[in-house]
């Protein structure tokens, strides 16, 4: 296995507010651990969102020795995460009304596990390109109901309203999915300031003409910067079964 993650605070924004976390190691009972996260927020209250959001994850995850279901141990670590953030944003003025998105994966057997809340995705990639997360998002709404297509959502001026966030309500539930991989496969999780700025078929390009994790996430981070960069970007690459250099 080999991986790639960075984090970019682009072209208009001062505070980058989305956070990353990658491990190809054995995190608690997890075989390896991806996370992205986009925080939202007054301030520096995103920022705090997502940091921590990921930082209790990871902790929780670690904490769960006894538990074996990768589903029952995300979940878990999910819901304390959202019961952290949501409690903070109530006791302190500074950070009320903070939330952030989340996407969690990790691979064992050859099949990748994926909680998603948000907007936040996970792509598979590899001749093509797939979304295998659902935006929780009020254009993604709309597309599913016929009222716009899938480019018009692209650009339409309600896109970043998220529906389903970390923090925001007492309880939150994560999507799950879980997909076979083939050996040429790679994974991408990323943030909105990567899909708002290329399109899948341009991100499947640039990875399908950097084979190496590192120069593919590199050169996706350009990119978006290159056609604007409005948002902070992040990007997490995984190659399943490539091999250590």
């Amino acid at each position: 296995m080999k991986s790639y993650a960075i984090t970019d605070v682009g072209k208009r924004r001062e505070l980058n507010e989305d956070y990353i976390y990658a491990s190809d190691k054995a995190i608690g009972n997890l075989p390896n651990l991806f996370i992205v996260a986009d925080g939202m927020g007054g301030h520096n209250a995103g920022d705090y969102a997502s940091k921590h959001t990921v930082e209790k994850v990871v902790e929780t995850i670690e904490e769960l020795q006894n538990e074996q279901d990768i589903e029952e141990i995300i979940q878990e670590a999910i819901y304390r995460a959202n019961a952290y953030i949501y409690e903070k944003s109530k006791k302190d003025s500074s950070l009320s009304g903070m939330g952030t998105t989340l996407v969690v994966a990790t691979l064992k057997d050859g099949v990748v596990t994926v909680a998603n809340i948000g907007d936040s995705r996970m792509y598979v990639v590899n001749h093509d390109i797939k979304q295998i997360t659902k935006d929780h998002s009020l254009v993604e709404e709309m597309v599913t109901m016929g009222g716009i297509d899938r480019e018009a959502a692209r650009t339409h001026p309600d896109k970043n309203i998220i529906t389903r966030a970390i923090g925001v309500k007492e309880l939150v539930l994560a999507d799950f999915f879980a997909v076979r991989l083939e050996k040429e496969d790679k994974l991408l999780l990323c943030t909105d300031g990567l899909t708002n700025m290329l399109k899948d078929d341009e991100i499947h390009h640039i990875i399908e003409n950097n084979k190496d994790v590192e120069t593919a996430a590199r050169a996706l981070i350009e990119a978006a910067n290159e056609n604007g960069g409005r948002d902070n970007i992040a990007v997490v690459l995984v190659e399943p079964f490539g091999g250590h250099e």
